[in-house]
């Protein structure tokens, strides 16, 4: 069991702490528990329990009514209502709370329920980032397993392979060629994928190449394939210095090819680099190469 603060909650879940005292007084939802010190502290169960609550409450619930449901219940309601709305905070809420649960069917409806309504784009840019965003914040807090970073990272990786394996390229009569992988450590992929996706929606070619890939086995790319840009990530697993090597050598090995960087190595250097390489913030920076 993961444990959270109330500072924690309160961020979470959007109840601010005095109302969160208040809820515990008159209706007991949830009570704390409580450290030897006596500090007070939230479980995985409470979590849900509380964002559950937030949403239904944001969405006209009175918290008298919510008091008098069973926990199955409140999570039914807030379920339905995920489906229901288009809400991108209700969406992100849900997951949350489906992801804490390791309720792979209900995250599945949720995730499908956007992707209806609103497409894969705009469900990455307003729902899954976010969320990401904040389970990486609960993951390298230490207030949350791992397991739940997996769990997660899991069904949205199927999302995303099965939008890719749908979709019908047409390309465009100026067609670039795009190689797109994650050098050796790195095995974060679902910004790579998604920049794949976007790529092949905008009718160019890209080379899919992975996560995991050591750069000697790129050698042999440039003269079959010859791209006009390389896109890759790097967000663990390396220094700094380390990191700036490989672009380094990048930038040499493709010195015609424009070399697109992103994640947390990159992106917070105001270091300089080669002239043929260009930091990745957003995917609208990638829709500009296009």
């Amino acid at each position: 069991m993961s444990q959270f603060s109330i500072k924690d909650i309160e961020q979470l879940t959007g109840i601010k702490a005095h109302t969160l005292r208040i809820w515990e007084q008159r209706y007991s939802l949830p009570l704390p528990k409580r450290t030897p010190t006596n500090i007070r502290y939230y479980d995985d169960d409470d979590l849900r329990l509380l964002l559950n609550i937030a949403m239904l409450n944001q969405h006209g619930h009175k918290i008298s009514r919510i008091s008098k449901l069973s926990q199955e219940e409140i999570g039914r309601l807030a379920i339905d209502l995920s489906l229901q709305t288009q809400n991108q905070s209700v969406h992100i809420q849900s997951l949350v709370s489906c992801m804490l649960d390791l309720d792979e069917a209900s995250f599945d409806k949720v995730l499908s329920s956007c992707l209806l309504q609103q497409g894969l784009e705009r469900t990455m840019m307003e729902v899954v980032f976010p969320f990401m965003s904040m389970v990486g914040v609960l993951w390298q807090s230490g207030t949350l397993d791992l397991a739940y970073e997996h769990f997660m990272s899991s069904m949205l990786r199927q999302k995303l392979i099965v939008a890719i394996d749908g979709q019908t390229v047409r390309l465009r009569e100026d067609a670039r060629n795009f190689l797109l992988f994650l050098p050796e450590g790195e095995n974060h992929e679902l910004g790579l994928l998604f920049a794949n996706y976007l790529v092949r929606a905008a009718g160019h070619r890209a080379l899919y190449l992975g996560q995991n890939l050591p750069l000697v086995n790129l050698e042999q790319i440039d003269s079959r394939f010859s791209p006009d840009f390389i896109f890759t990530s790097m967000t663990t697993g390396y220094s700094r210095a380390v990191a700036e090597g490989i672009i380094q050598e990048l930038s040499v090995k493709f010195p015609t090819a424009q070399i697109l960087l992103t994640g947390k190595y990159f992106l917070e250097s105001e270091k300089p680099y080669p002239s043929n390489v260009q930091l990745v913030r957003t995917p609208d920076d990638l829709k500009r190469c296009f």
